[in-house]
């Protein structure tokens, strides 16, 4: 995610860090190769000129702290005013009433239908109920792909194929939604490769009908400042109440993350980093803003872990790793949860320095690594995952062989599994001896 601006960043930091004092020619030459960089992300002209300006005024004209050394003063302000620049707090989605309506807008190949599904499945784990109607009667493919979509999410969508009439779809899914008791209609609409008038008309007499709560724009980030340009087109046809940036796990530059709020004044809401319908995510500008300085995003880490790990489990593997009885079946579980967080280069990326240790690292092969790791171990009947003890020669040749692997791999996997098989049992023992010990303590005490 903007993996260009944040190394010229971090480049630029490092200059900075040896700083001895601030005067106004070393913050100048100091903020140069920051200005050159927001340029070069592709960010408004105005925009970085303003940034600029604000970063040195505020970096001459404080106090710096005596702890802090200055380069990392100007490095504090450039991070505070990132923040404001991204938008400062996160921007919710007001949905109110029994029947609240979001109007997903964009240009064709935005990514509407697809965010139409990832927004439709968070809320539904905020607890709406949400139906997702197919707006677009210009492309058969739409209804189709919102459909799919639909039967992933287990989720009712409305498709009318042969209506062009927008407004009568728009009159059938509101009537279907009172009906079935959906409080949350997403209507995905049509596109075009570029804006033009019908498309903007159709969408006003759609917005007029539906009354929505959210009129979300759907933005490729890899757009660039003309995605600005997109942006104030409908925001002055429609009233766009936020914006949703598509496709960060690309080699977007970020300009239209940086410009997007300081030139129009409109929110980002949502971002998409991934092509799963769970890659999606509510936009924090101070997360963004550290991730893009390198800084990482623990909160959000925790917060995907929260979401991919079931605690129920977690506390009964953790009484089975305790009495030495972690099984390869167990460890096979835990390589699946570890998948439910995401490509291991993303989670990474979101731990403090995380984007300069990628660069030394090939995460490929850690990724391929895991893969094979659960092949070998899918390659075991459920017997011999319970009891690795009975693996002999034989069942490790054909294990090797089902799961593409060299028997010295596997040999390798089970001999690693045995190792940590052991350590857990004397940490196990270690801790019942801790607790015998810490009971006999307190009856000495009285206690």
């Amino acid at each position: 995610m903007f993996d260009s601006l944040s190394g010229k960043l971090q480049t630029a930091f490092r200059n900075m860090r040896g700083l001895g004092r601030l005067s106004e020619e070393n913050v100048a030459e100091a903020l140069r190769e920051v200005r050159m960089a927001l340029l070069e992300a592709d960010v408004n002209f105005k925009v970085a000129r303003d940034f600029i300006e604000r970063v040195k005024t505020k970096s001459l004209g404080q106090e710096v702290i005596q702890s802090i050394q200055p380069g990392q003063q100007i490095i504090k302000v450039i991070h505070d005013e990132l923040v404001d620049l991204l938008g400062s707090t996160n921007a919710g989605l007001a949905l109110t009433g029994p029947t609240a309506s979001v109007l997903m807008v964009g240009l064709h190949g935005s990514g509407k239908t697809t965010s139409s599904g990832k927004l439709a499945r968070l809320l539904e784990k905020q607890g709406r109920r949400p139906l997702l109607v197919a707006a677009d009667v210009y492309r058969p493919a739409a209804m189709d792909q919102l459909e799919t979509l639909g039967r992933k999410l287990d989720l009712p969508v409305l498709v009318q194929r042969g209506e062009k009439d927008v407004l009568a779809i728009a009159r059938h899914a509101l009537a279907y939604a009172r009906d079935h008791e959906r409080n949350t209609l997403i209507f995905d609409t049509a596109g075009r490769l570029q804006i033009d008038e019908p498309l903007v008309q159709e969408l006003v007499r759609l917005r007029d009908l539906v009354k929505p709560q959210e009129v979300l724009l759907v933005l490729d980030a890899a757009t660039g400042q003309e995605a600005v340009n997109v942006a104030t087109h409908f925001d002055q046809a429609l009233g766009v109440t936020g914006a949703i940036l598509t496709k960060l796990d690309g080699d977007a530059r970020g300009g239209a993350a940086l410009s997007l709020r300081s030139v129009t004044g409109k929110p980002i809401k949502y971002v998409g980093v991934g092509e799963k319908l769970e890659d999606f995510e509510a936009f924090h500008p101070e997360r963004m803003a550290s991730r893009i300085l390198g800084m990482g995003d623990v909160v959000s880490l925790v917060e995907k872990a929260a979401e991919a790990v079931d605690l129920d489990e977690a506390k009964r593997l953790e009484e089975k790793m305790r009495k030495g009885q972690f099984t390869l079946e167990d460890f096979l579980g835990q390589l699946r949860q570890m998948k439910k967080l995401g490509p291991l280069e993303g989670l990474i990326g979101l731990l403090p320095g995380g984007a300069e240790a990628l660069k030394q690292t090939d995460m490929s092969k850690s990724e391929q690594e895991f893969r094979r790791m659960e092949a070998m171990i899918c390659g075991m009947t459920p017997v011999e995952r319970r009891n690795p003890q009975i693996l002999n020669a034989s069942r490790r040749k054909r294990i090797a062989k089902g799961s593409g692997v060299t028997v010295a791999e596997l040999n390798n996997l089970l001999n690693r599994f045995g190792q940590m098989q052991q350590m857990m049992k004397k940490m196990g023992k270690f801790q019942r001896m801790m607790g015998k010990m810490g009971g006999a303590g307190m009856n000495f005490l009285g206690r």
